[in-house]
């Protein structure tokens, strides 16, 4: 019975700092947005009341769209395309860097009330800082220029970003973390990507082969329809 209680709190004690870290990375994040948008950027003005209402729409547009996702042939089945960012950076791009940081936030907050969680929040802390990783160069590019240049240039450095970033990311800590949360053993993930490629025959080759080109299709695929959405929507609310 004491070993049981002793497990549990230990339990308890993960969860709690894991959510901390989480808490923490947001607002390194959020203050990041802050200093770049104050010191360089010049975002739209906005009272704080609409402001906090197109992110909360967009944020719960978000949400809804994490419920339809796609696997890609090329990756195993963990990896699924979903097109969430969308929304998320057409409201960064309207209202800037710190906007998308926190319909980012309220889109990972909203999924897990309506959905919860199956990964112990691994998963949605990843979803959050790659989705960062992607929203925050392309804003700040398209902010400083405001021309369709610039929105080019900065979702193209999103993309490169966001491959860079969650592969690394990945390979780091996201697939030992579900190896140790499932208690699968590396080697057991990496054989369900050696039965796509059989190329794929480490923790290094996955990524390389799987993450990496499943990252660039989802920057590619979300900066498309980004540039196909975003004016007709920008105008549709009159955020300027």
């Amino acid at each position: 019975m004491f070993d049981h209680l002793k497990d549990l709190w230990a339990a308890v004690q993960d969860n709690v700092l894991f959510l901390l870290m989480c808490l923490l990375v947001f607002a390194g994040l959020f203050l990041a947005a802050l200093a770049v948008e104050k010191l360089w950027l010049k975002p739209p003005k906005q009272s704080s009341a609409r402001r906090a209402a197109y992110i909360g729409v967009f944020g719960a547009i978000a949400a809804i769209l994490m419920y339809w996702e796609f696997p890609l042939p090329f990756a195993p089945f963990f990896y699924e395309l979903d097109f969430s960012e969308v929304p998320v950076l057409i409201c960064s791009f309207s209202l800037g860097p710190v906007a998308g940081v926190v319909c980012e936030f309220v889109k990972i907050l909203l999924k897990l009330v309506i959905k919860g969680t199956s990964t112990a929040f691994v998963g949605d802390f990843a979803n959050f800082a790659t989705g960062c990783s992607f929203i925050l160069p392309a804003t700040v590019i398209y902010h400083r220029f405001k021309t369709r240049k610039g929105a080019l240039a900065g979702m193209a450095a999103g993309t490169g970003t966001l491959t860079v970033f969650g592969s690394l990311f990945n390979a780091v800590y996201l697939i030992p973390a579900f190896s140790e949360l499932y208690g699968l053993p590396l080697d057991q993930i990496v054989g369900i990507g050696t039965g796509i490629n059989p190329a794929i025959t480490s923790v290094g080759t996955l990524v390389l082969l799987a993450v990496a080109p499943f990252n660039l299709v989802k920057g590619v695929v979300v900066s498309l329809l980004t540039f196909l959405l975003y004016k007709h929507i920008e105008r549709l609310f009159r955020m300027r």
